[in-house]
């Protein structure tokens, strides 16, 4: 069982739980989550492939989900070091911060409320540079365009990027425009209109960024 939804203090956050936990594909999207398990926390980085979770917990997963250049400033780390990595957050927090965090998580009856909370006091609030390149990104805008839109050469946009998307812009546009496909996908849009409406240059290009960062096939994904 899976459930989400939108975040009510923190902007752009997505708090989810996940029952019956074993192994899963966890699809790139840009975001970075944490992750209680009942037992630890543990962040998971900005993927650039599809990846196969092994996390378990006892009951369920409860967690935050950060859109893209968000995860920076709530785990105090550039968005590189947490690419394609899950790390336990006292490796990256002081373990005071941690272990009173855990507590408060394992003594409450809504963990995902309290997990959310601790998040909002890290979060800025109002769009960022980055936050507000990501949006562009999101909308299909070129990588050139979005640098114009947000005042920064293409080169000062790449650098930044990767301190707080984890990698470029031209790759987290082409995360993001996956994602845009797979959402019209599972609507029941036919595979042709979806390369269409999602900027692909026709079904055969789609068919292969969505391999490259799934791993398997777009009607796999969608069985």
């Amino acid at each position: 069982m899976y459930a989400e939804r939108r975040s009510a203090v923190v902007r752009g956050a997505v708090v989810w739980e996940r029952a019956d936990v074993g192994p899963a594909r966890i699809l790139p999207d840009g975001c970075t989550d944490l992750i209680w398990t009942g037992e630890d926390l543990v962040v998971a980085g900005p993927d650039t492939t599809a990846h196969i979770s092994t996390l378990s917990a006892p009951e369920r997963l409860v967690a935050v989900r950060l859109p893209p250049g968000v995860g920076p400033s709530v785990f105090r780390t550039p968005a590189t070091e947490l690419r394609d990595r899950r790390v336990p957050l006292d490796a990256i927090w002081p373990d005071g911060e941690v272990r009173r965090l855990n507590e408060q998580l394992a003594g409450t009856a809504h963990p995902a409320r309290t997990l959310e909370q601790a998040v909002a006091q890290f979060a800025a609030n109002e769009p960022t540079v980055m936050t507000t390149a990501a949006t562009l990104l999101l909308d299909g805008r070129t990588v050139d365009d979005v640098a114009d839109g947000v005042g920064l050469s293409s080169r000062q946009l790449h650098r930044r990027s990767l301190v707080a998307f984890g990698y470029g812009p031209k790759l987290l546009g082409q995360i993001l425009r996956f994602g845009r496909a797979l959402g019209l996908a599972r609507a029941g849009v036919p595979f042709a209109d979806v390369a269409a409406e999602a900027g692909y240059s026709d079904q055969a290009h789609l068919s292969r960024d969505v391999k490259r960062l799934a791993g398997i096939t777009l009607g796999e994904l969608l069985a």
